[in-house]
């Protein structure tokens, strides 16, 4: 086991050096200056410009610019941001509660409705219960976010006036879980269609398996079976899906955080994008490689603690 996590951490970092390198390189050769802003602004001396340019590196060459960011991210030091002059570890936590709050709660929704029913089909297919959850799972990961965000926008905030549809920090108590409700429905609603789709497949290889049909015959509850045996063995390759749906959640929370006018992390990704904020487009995207990585690793370990005649070596 420890040999494999150290093989595998090392492959992990080359990976993310490589990712660090294609996503840094497309940014700085962007068309678009960074202090277009500033650098139009008549009161600002050219003097100070041409000073702030040398400052932040902006000028210099790429290779020369990748170095310096990726000695300061490793000393912890994620860069000063081109737009706000603050530095961007400040920046991206003044954002991330608001999406981790939102994005956390609707995984864990997901996971909570999702297995279930997925477990629930396997073990009555093709009935009405199954039929129904089937096409409830279709129609959420085949309708992207941004539509059905519009979807609940107008059903629930124009017409009925019910929810807000525009986020506001500054709410509290209730207000402030009313304004969540429906970011939390799009994300929960398109990550549990996929994972119940899984959930109901793997379950639909393992009930027919022999030691199923064992386990029946040697008298364990209908419960303990499916417990015990089928959804243990059920859950390895859900597990894939729900580690990669983890950093896919916060991906997804750039479409419904500009849908809703959340300031988290999608938003600020945006903004940093569309002006070539570099420093703060490359923690987050960074950010959300590492996540990636991380979890693979962990999906592969719970592999030899789910089934143990997966190992590690």
């Amino acid at each position: 086991m420890g040999r494999f996590v150290i093989r595998r951490t090392l492959v992990s970092v080359i990976t993310l050096i490589l990712i660090s390198i294609g996503v840094f390189s497309i940014l700085a050769l962007a068309p678009g200056d960074p202090l277009a802003g500033f650098a139009n602004n008549p009161s600002v001396p050219p003097e100070l410009r041409q000073r702030l340019r040398q400052q932040l590196g902006i000028d210099d060459p790429i290779q020369e610019q990748y170095v310096k960011w990726a000695r300061q991210y490793v000393r912890g030091n994620w860069g000063q941001s081109f737009t706000s002059r603050a530095p961007v570890r400040e920046v991206i936590f003044d954002r991330l509660p608001v999406t981790l709050l939102i994005s956390g709660t609707a995984l864990l929704l997901s996971l909570m409705i999702a297995i279930p029913i997925g477990v629930i089909s396997a073990l009555k297919p093709y009935s009405v219960f199954d039929q129904v959850a089937t096409t409830f799972a279709f129609l959420g990961f085949s309708v992207p976010t941004f539509f059905s965000g519009l979807v609940l926008i107008i059903i629930f905030s124009v017409k009925l006036g019910w929810l807000p549809f525009i986020f506001d920090r500054t709410a509290t108590g209730w207000a402030y879980v009313e304004q969540c409700i429906m970011p939390v429905a799009v994300l929960g609603f398109f990550a549990a269609a996929s994972t119940m789709r899984f959930t109901r497949a793997s379950m639909l290889e393992v009930v027919n398996q022999d030691y199923i049909r064992t386990a029946r015959a040697k008298g364990l509850s209908e419960q303990q079976v499916t417990i015990a045996h089928a959804m243990r063995n059920a859950m390895i390759p859900v597990v894939t899906i729900v580690a990669l749906q983890i950093p896919a959640v916060f991906g997804g929370a750039v479409v419904t955080e500009q849908i809703f006018r959340i300031p988290g992390i999608g938003a600020l990704l945006i903004d940093s994008i569309g002006s070539k904020d570099t420093p703060v487009v490359m923690a987050v995207t960074f950010g959300i490689a590492i996540l990636i990585v991380i979890f693979n690793i962990l999906a592969d370990v719970l592999y030899a603690v789910l089934d143990p005649r997966i190992k590690l070596s």
